[in-house]
């Protein structure tokens, strides 16, 4: 009975106590915790190296992190070269080949690997030793095979070309060379040129400044014991010996004077790249810390954010728009950004001004910055599940100077910034009179646009550097004509008289495409009958056939038979020498300026057939062959740039002909780059109307 009337006495008080609460008000936060974070075992051995320990038997696994803080290194006319070195450091060492090297690793079921800032192992606990004596080897005894370094420079120089249409990273390249300088280690630029003139010595004098003890972190996470994995650090690293490096001193970058818009120009680029930046000087020792961390995630942080909201939500300028704010111990940026449809370039950068100076001038709401603090308690409180993280958090905190609290208060940081701090960062870091806004896209569709923003307009080239108003001039009439180019270009490669007698082409060749090889045959029937196919193994994985008055597309067994407008855009087209037509009736030609394609000079010619289409095409200035042509068709409701880039013209039969040319192909997913070389090419030779049915 006793028990009974307790347990009563206990209901009647917690009754009460609910009745005294005002459930129509969301209960007050409660303090923000001081977090546990564990403090890894350090020391430091008297080759400069750091060693941090974090002990963790929750699984029979060790990993072992090793960072050279070496800072930024400027390279200047040989950009590239660290990346090498670090390659070269996976390519073999004086005990083992690549392959035996790579075998040990396999053989333990371990990850390992060195770069040009250090390395990483991770192993089962019993092999952890063996994994941590292969990257001491990978790092230590590097034997640089000549061959290797030949590969890797050719597969460095194949990855530059692939990417030289690509607007999103020609936008980080121009926007980092043009903000900090090309002679800025941020800034500065890997090119084609900068690759070709590192040499081997190069990388393995590099090796000998760069991949030294000296301020070295060595971080070890898992399932090992301090004494175990001092004595095993002791044995691999203690007697390694290297130059003692000094954090370099960069020289202080100023904003542009005023705000100005830079653009360059990429015909082929179905959307526009646009960066709104300035630089900003945030050690994370400073109080406006998590301030920043909290109104760059109120500003353009995530899917919530006032910038995706706007550029996206609102206005479907884009598929996201977000901001970055860099921190640390060097000179870093702000940055908006986001790729947006060509037409829209101006509108985008217009919103993206409005919402940069709302944060400024306008104090975000209470709401807003109390989800910008659940979002960083959440996402802090998730990664506190992986132990290698405090280790990280040490090595960060001796990196940057911090005091030894900095992340165990970590969150009573967040927790604390008000609304008027964040307004406080906003004006001080988010700038607007001497910002740099970059649009990277079809200079044909966004200049005119970007031009009405009132703001000073400047192009630059792929490598940052200026286009001169008069290199671009369009050349006047008593120079040469569209009409001129064309009737040029037409005696170059054989004359009108025997371009009139082909009738049919056939060809066969060969395309590459991500490391495959794949087999092409064309043949094409004046006026407009055409067949492409393309063979993997023997097997058909595309083909492409129109016979005059109806066709088809064929992908991996999957027919699509073309639509009204494909047919008649086909039925318009001259398959064979188009610019035999040039002059006929519903055809339009325009000469819009001069460019260059590669190193070559070019004239810039755009065509506009009887179906309306439009394509651009770029004549060489000496030799007049056509070295590039560039069109935009929509495609399943997306739009579709395809640009080919013709060279090693060839006779054949009286005739010249490219026999390489490179076909690029961007979508809003990305770019793709075909490399084709044709083999064969046959004049009104085995090509029938039965080839098309």
């Amino acid at each position: 009975m006793k028990h009974i009337l307790t347990s009563a006495l206990v209901l009647v008080a917690l009754q009460q106590g609910m009745a005294q609460v005002d459930r129509s008000k969301p209960p007050a936060p409660g303090p923000a915790p001081v977090l546990n974070v564990g403090t890894p075992i350090t020391y430091k051995l008297p080759n400069g190296m750091t060693v941090l320990i974090v002990e963790n038997h929750k699984l029979p696994k060790v990993s072992a992190t090793l960072n050279i803080d070496a800072g930024p290194i400027t390279e200047g006319k040989k950009a590239g070269t660290l990346d090498l070195m670090g390659g070269m450091l996976n390519e073999g060492t004086t005990l083992k080949t690549k392959a035996q090297f790579d075998e040990a690793a396999d053989k333990m079921g371990a990850n390992v690997s060195v770069s040009s800032s250090g390395g990483f192992a991770s192993s089962l606990t019993r092999y952890f030793p063996q994994s941590l004596a292969l990257l001491a080897e990978g790092l230590r005894k590097p034997s640089f095979p000549e061959a290797s370094f030949d590969k890797l420079k050719s597969q460095t120089i194949v990855g530059l070309k692939s990417e030289e249409k690509n607007a999103k990273t020609i936008s980080t390249n121009v926007t980092n060379a043009l903000a900090f300088g090309t002679d800025n280690p941020m800034g500065e630029m890997t090119t084609e040129a900068t690759v070709n003139s590192i040499t081997l010595a190069d990388v393995k004098a590099a090796y000998a400044k760069y991949i030294t003890p000296s301020r070295s972190y060595l971080t070890i996470v898992g399932d090992i014991t301090p004494v175990a994995a001092k004595a095993l650090v002791l044995k691999t690293f203690g007697d390694w010996k290297g130059p003692k490096l000094e954090l370099p001193t960069l020289k202080k970058v100023s904003n542009v004077s005023e705000t100005e818009i830079d653009v360059v120009d990429v015909p082929n680029a179905v959307q526009s790249e646009i960066k709104v930046t300035n630089l900003i000087d945030l050690p994370m020792s400073s109080p406006d810390y998590f301030p920043v961390l909290l109104a760059n995630e109120i500003l353009g942080g995530g899917a919530s954010s006032r910038l995706f909201m706007n550029l996206r939500e609102k206005h479907g300028f884009t598929y996201g728009a977000y901001s970055s704010t860099g921190a640390g111990r060097f000179q870093t940026r702000f940055t908006a950004s986001a790729s947006v449809r060509n037409e829209k370039a101006d509108s985008a950068v217009a919103e993206f001004i409005s919402e940069i100076k709302k944060i400024r001038e306008e104090k975000v709401s209470d709401q807003e910055l109390k989800d910008a603090k659940a979002k960083y308690n959440g996402t802090f409180a998730l990664g506190m599940e992986n132990p290698a993280r405090t280790a990280g958090f040490a090595s960060t905190i001796l990196i940057n100077g911090l005091p030894a609290d900095f992340y165990k208060t970590y969150l009573q940081k967040i927790n604390a910034v008000s609304v008027e701090d964040i307004q406080r960062v906003a004006q001080k870091y988010y700038n607007l009179k001497d910002t740099r806004i970059t649009g990277v896209g079809k200079a044909a569709t966004i200049l005119p646009s970007l031009k009405k923003l009132g703001y000073p307009v400047k192009e630059y080239d792929r490598n940052a550097q200026p286009v001169l108003e008069n290199a671009m001039a369009v050349p006047s009439a008593t120079n040469v004509t569209a009409k001129q180019v064309i009737a040029n270009y037409i005696a170059a490669i054989g004359g009108e008289a025997e371009l009139k007698k082909v009738t049919s082409l056939s060809t066969e060749g060969e395309m590459q495409i991500q490391g495959q090889t794949l087999a092409t045959s064309g043949k094409k029937l004046a006026p407009n009958m055409e067949l492409m196919e393309v063979k993997m193994q023997g097997m058909t994985a595309m083909k492409s056939l129109f016979d005059g008055n109806t066709g088809y597309q064929m992908q991996m067994g999957n027919k699509k038979d073309m639509d009204a407008d494909e047919i008649k855009e086909k039925k318009s087209d001259k398959v064979i020498f188009p610019q035999l037509y040039y002059n006929e009736a519903g055809y339009k030609i325009e000469m819009a300026g001069t460019d260059k394609v590669g190193s070559n000079p070019v004239y810039k010619i755009n065509i506009t057939n009887p179906s309306g289409t439009v394509n651009t095409e770029y004549y060489d200035t000496k030799t007049w062959y056509l070295l590039k042509e560039e069109s935009t068709k929509k495609a399943a409701g997306q739009e579709i740039a395809t640009s080919i880039e013709y060279s090693d013209y060839q006779k054949v039969n009286n005739i010249f002909f490219p026999k390489s040319f490179v076909v690029g192909i961007t979508t809003p997913m990305g770019p793709m780059e075909l490399q084709n070389k044709t083999n064969t090419i046959k004049i009104n030779e085995g090509v029938t109307a039965a080839d098309f049915k």
